[in-house]
């Protein structure tokens, strides 16, 4: 659990979220809010398996 609070990527991912939802609650809505949490989720993924991918590399070269 610590390599993924840890990581920066999450990080990031979390402070994005964090401004995607002060955008949703000050913002207008329209199809640029639908694609700021749209660019979010996909940030959110590829930040868990970039963590997911470094787990494994290490894994496999600690065998």
């Amino acid at each position: 659990m610590r390599k993924y609070i840890l990581n920066s990527s999450i990080i990031g991912a979390v402070i994005g979220g964090f401004s995607a939802v002060q955008t949703t609650r000050k913002g207008p809505r329209d199809w640029r809010l639908v694609l700021m949490w749209v660019s979010w989720g996909i940030t959110v993924a590829l930040a868990v398996g970039s963590v997911m991918q470094q787990d494994e590399d290490a894994r496999e070269l600690g065998d």
